[in-house]
């Protein structure tokens, strides 16, 4: 049996312009990629760490370092759930493995996965937090793609970006993504903006460690969690809190993850937002597999890069593809 061999290594991709939310600006995308050889084969993964999730490059690499013999000697997806706790490397390494074995069988990964057909979605794009003037000049921008995701981040001006955005896109689909930059104090005010601006969704507006703070509470517009969610374990308090998840590979360490927390968030009643880090394609490409499930589907890292992979997804506008074989999987 041929032994398998693990490459990884620490990649940047520049943001055209920059990108900013309410935890700060970022300039670029940097990921920890691997690949997995086998017989010739080869997979590949990507992940972004995070730091607000305690995560860095180097603690990336040194995570996937413990895995290694395990996965060198044949470590199943299963083997590597068991081994790393949730996170970017498991979801570097598990992408990996998709991709290993959809080369080595000839078997597309969305078919190994129990997915007849994969078919074209429009992704959300994201608008930065700004001033309500610059937002509302960034949405004018893209008032041709018909979903909008604007970044808030606390404070007065809140609901001035709010209506802002919507005068200056008065068709478009909105989603606010608050990052965890509303108080208990502002949540009703917020929330009342977005609902007189016909806001489809709201991710994330209370800090995870006291969303407690939504129990009960009479909200019109859906709640969607983002940093509060990351797996099958919380869905039970989620559930009397949210509307919906936000399912990112980062968070859950991986496709395989992924896929069972859709299911159970289904038997939940808990709505799908597929989302992402910001990173390259490679790392849209698994997360593509949970978009048949997906209420909304936030996959725009790439059209916020000033470059990306070759060959990457494929984007028509708002319209991204399913991802080539030449890409993942």
């Amino acid at each position: 049996m041929t032994r398998r061999t693990i490459g990884t290594a620490i990649q940047s991709w520049p943001v055209a312009g920059s990108f900013t939310i309410a935890r700060g600006s970022r300039t670029e995308a940097v990921v920890v990629s691997v690949t997995i050889e086998d017989d010739g084969f080869h997979g590949h993964g990507e992940c972004t760490p995070y730091a607000r999730y305690g995560e860095t490059p180097q603690t990336v690499l040194a995570q996937i370092e413990t895995v290694v013999d395990l996965i060198e000697q044949g470590g199943t997806r299963a083997d590597l759930i068991g081994a790393l706790k949730a996170g970017a490397a498991r979801n570097a390494l598990d992408c990996a493995l998709w991709d290993l074995e959809a080369k080595k069988t000839g078997v597309p990964a969305h078919v190994l996965a129990g997915i007849d057909r994969l078919s074209p979605v429009t992704t959300a794009f994201t608008i930065s937090l700004g001033t309500p003037a610059k937002m509302a000049a960034d949405a004018a921008a893209a008032a041709d793609r018909p979903i909008l995701k604007i970044k808030l981040g606390g404070g007065t001006d809140d609901t001035a970006r709010i209506a802002a955005v919507r005068d200056a896109v008065p068709d478009a689909t909105l989603i606010v993504d608050a990052n965890e930059g509303w108080t208990p104090d502002d949540l009703i005010r917020n929330l009342d903006a977005c609902l007189d601006a016909g806001v489809d969704c709201v991710e994330q507006p209370l800090p995870a460690a006291s969303d407690d703070a939504l129990f009960g509470l009479d909200h019109k517009v859906p709640l969607c969690a983002d940093e509060s969610a990351h797996g099958i374990a919380e869905l039970d308090r989620l559930a009397a809190l949210y509307d919906m998840i936000n399912i990112k590979l980062d968070k859950t360490g991986g496709l395989t993850a992924a896929l069972q927390l859709v299911e159970a968030a289904k038997a939940h009643e808990l709505g799908i937002m597929v989302g992402c880090m910001l990173g390259s394609s490679l790392a849209m490409a698994p997360a593509f597999l949970l978009t048949p499930q997906a209420r909304f589907v936030d996959l725009d890292a790439p059209l916020l890069l000033a470059k990306d992979r070759e060959p990457g997804m494929h984007y028509e506008g708002s319209i991204v593809y399913p991802p080539s074989r030449a890409l993942w999987g």
